[in-house]
Order: C-alpha cells, then structure tokens, then sequence
C-alpha cells in the first residue's frame, strides 16, 4: 500500500528496548538460491520498540497526551492489530523482503503487508509496483537488466553542465520469470534521476533513510510471505496491486489474478478472519465479494479517488461512488490516505467530513501510511497535507505540523475520534507504543 513514492528515499533509528512474547511456530530459513526452506525450529519473537517513540514523545507539545504517552514508557509492550507494517518496516529496511518483515513483526505489528503483483510466468510475488524492480532491487546491476523493458539511460547534460533529460529505467517483474526474480536482491526503494552510470542511479537512498538494512534483502512470493507471516504469528493484508501490463496477460485476466491472491490462502490452510485483502480497483472488492465471501467481507477498498480532478474528499456531492453506495455494495471497509480523514479547525486536528460520512454511513475505516514523510520540523509532505498547509481547509488554513512529536497528536485523532481500525506504518514501533499506551488491541 500505497501510492506516493519517494524519488530519493531512505532514515529513522532502531534499538534494543524489548518485553518477550514467545512463539512457537515452524521457523523458515533462506537458501543460496532465496527461497525460503522450513528449519523446525521454535521460535522466540521479541517486541522491540527500540528508542524512536520515546523521541517522537518527547518532541511533543506539553499536554495531557505527551503526559500519558511518557507516562507507559517503561511498558509492558505487546504485538498489536492496530499497528499494520506497511511493507514490512520500509522506513530502514528494504520494502517487501524477508528482513523487513521480521523487522516488523518485532515492532509489535499484528498484520503484515504483501502487495501482490505476478512475473512473466504468472506467479505472484511481493512488489509495490509491477515496474519497480529499477528502483527496489539490484536487477540493473545483473544480466536480467537486458529484458528490463526499458534499460537504464544515463542522464544526459549539456556542455554547460545543464540537465537535459533524467537518467530513466523501467524493469518489471512481467518482464522476468519467477526463477529469475528470485535471484534478485531488495533495496531501498530509491533512484538518482541524475546519474550517469547504473551504481550512481541505485544510490539515491534520502538522507533521512538508511542502507544500513539493505545488504542482503531476501525477495519473496506471495507464497512465500503467507508461510513466513504464519511462521512469525501475524494476520495478513495483500494488496492486489494494478497490472502495468494489459490485462488479460497471455490469457491471465483480471479475475483469475484476483482469484489467485486467495486460492493462495486457501492453499495455505490460511483462515478467511486472518485476512484482509486490499485493492484500489473496487472490481476487485467486489469480485471477492460476490465470488469469495469469506474473504470479502474483510476485503478493504483502498480509496485513490484523490488522484481525479472531479473529486473533493471535503465535498461528498463530488463522491461516486457514494459511501451509502458502497456500503449497498458490500463494501465494509473504507482506506483513503490519512490526511483524507483529518482536518485542521481552530488550531486543532479533527475528524474530516469525509470520516464523518464514512462512519455514518456505517464503514469501517484503515489509514495509511504513518511515518513516510520524513522529518516534520517542516510540517512533512504528502500525507500530512491537509495539516501543514499543503491542502488546507479553506476556513482554518493554518499549518499544525511543526515537528516531528505532532505525528503523535494526528495520530491520536485518527485512533479516538476517528476511531479507525488500524493504520499503517513505516515504522510499526511508532504505531505499536501508542497502541499499546491507549490499550488497543
């Protein structure tokens, strides 16, 4: 989940402050060729926060909520639904491996994130995005960067040294088999749109991320991911992500690729409750409904209707569908970005009318994604928009964003006024304290 990326992307901080949940569960190890093998052995998983929300809460504003979240600092801690991993921990690890999901799971994520996509032999494999194998593995390093479709081009500059045209790249994983992508190596999702050699493109990794995570990350298919999250004793949300190629794909059709993210659960032994599909195509959502009820009744329409000029999430006339509409659909679940659902009145954060019309039309509501924007002694980006200024609300235009504590005071909103089921997050530890402070579940 979700859209947004990052050109130069990459920090955030991790430590060793940790309360023991015990698990026992077959463990999974990688071979030489990265797929991953059963070890049988018990595994003991750790809740470790580390020292990042204790940073965050003491760079709140004084209050009575900097005071409660102080006042839990010593724990107990524990593994929580509300806390999703959003590609695992992609803050500081590279998104969709093996690692970051660990990484997550130790953070106290209760539900893990696979975005599903399929190779060039239709298997379905964990990636953002069909065509970003350029930008989140090492594939323009190795000889499968001659089927990429299309190759690395430098940038190129004039005599004066003035850029004429980025450097570029597309590798997809349609262009590979599913043998090939498992040879593969996960990066920082990154690129440098101003170099002119293939090592100086990959090391576009922002300073406010790390690679100190990115040396060895393990690739998985959606198989793969499902096994390991059972393995680390999370639920699971895979993201049936939009085809770059045209559908159908060698006779593979939008349906049969639907169908295919849960035969794999069902395959799995996997329990329709532990599930929540996702997908911003609402045929999709309701191609599990009307086909796969179990599982449809968890299925979470992502809500990218913001990318339309027509619509305005503060003008429910501009909504089609509407919320009554979707919910005679079927549709129970609702995830916009955060910044849909929050609004700046009177100097103070609140609920949007788009949660307003959400909850009263009787959807339940997922946020994403918590710690993506990077450092907000600016007032951060994107998905603070409607808090920093960026997509004020015309009445109160004001900026409440000024540090990096504030995420704390959005995400308070989000979880007790807005009362949303869960949020995701780059970061889970982040997510996880609070939980944990509030006694969600």
């Amino acid at each position: 989940m979700k859209q947004q990326q990052i050109m130069r992307i990459g920090s955030g901080m991790m430590g060793s402050i940790a309360v023991i949940i015990s698990l026992t569960a077959p463990g999974w190890a990688a071979k030489s060729d990265n797929t991953l093998i059963s070890n049988n052995q018990n595994r003991n998983i750790t809740v470790q926060l580390g020292p990042r929300p204790y940073f965050l809460v003491n760079d709140m504003d004084s209050g009575p909520l900097k005071d409660k979240l102080k006042s839990c600092e010593n724990g107990p801690f524990k593994r929580t639904d509300f806390s999703i991993g959003h590609r695992g921990a992609a803050l500081q690890f590279p998104e969709h491996t093996k690692e970051s999901y660990e990484a997550a799971a130790r953070m106290g994520a209760g539900i893990l994130e696979c975005d599903v996509t399929f190779t060039q032999d239709k298997e379905l494999v964990c990636r953002h995005s069909q065509c970003d194998l350029h930008t989140t593995t090492n594939i323009l390093e190795t000889a499968l960067a001659a089927k990429c479709s299309v190759p690395f081009e430098p940038a190129v500059y004039d005599s004066e040294g003035n850029l004429i045209s980025p450097a570029n790249a597309k590798c997809c994983t349609s262009d590979i088999t599913l043998d090939e992508f498992k040879t593969l190596k996960g990066k920082m999702d990154s690129a440098n749109p101003l170099a002119t050699t293939v090592s100086g493109y990959l090391n576009g990794t922002a300073d406010w991320r790390t690679d100190l995570y990115a040396t060895r990350g393990t690739l998985l298919t959606h198989k793969e991911s499902i096994e390991l999250f059972k393995s680390l004793g999370t639920k699971m949300t895979p993201e049936l992500k939009s085809p770059s190629v045209p559908m159908p794909f060698d006779g593979f059709t939008q349906q049969d690729y639907a169908q295919k993210l849960i035969d794999e659960y069902r395959e799995a032994g996997v329990s329709a409750s532990r599930v929540w599909p996702q997908s911003f195509d609402l045929n999709d959502i309701l191609y599990w409904i009307q086909n796969e009820p179990e599982f449809g009744k968890q299925a979470v329409y992502l809500d990218g209707r913001y990318e339309e000029s027509s619509f305005n999430h503060r003008d429910p006339a501009t909504w089609s569908p509407s919320m009554e509409q979707l919910v005679a659909a079927g549709v129970k679940i609702i995830a916009p970005p955060m910044w849909m659902l929050l609004e700046v009145e009177s100097g103070d954060i609140v609920p949007s009318i788009y949660a307003k019309k959400a909850k009263e039309a009787g959807l339940d509501i997922i946020t994403w994604s918590f710690e993506r924007d990077g450092p907000l002694n600016n007032g951060g980006g994107w998905y603070f928009q409607t808090l920093n200024g960026l997509n004020p609300n015309p009445l109160n235009p004001e900026s409440v964003i000024d540090n990096d504590g504030d995420m704390y005071d959005a995400l308070h909103v989000l979880a007790q006024k807005v009362r949303v089921l869960g949020i995701f997050s780059d970061w889970p530890a982040t997510v996880t304290y609070y939980a944990n402070c509030m006694k969600m579940k």
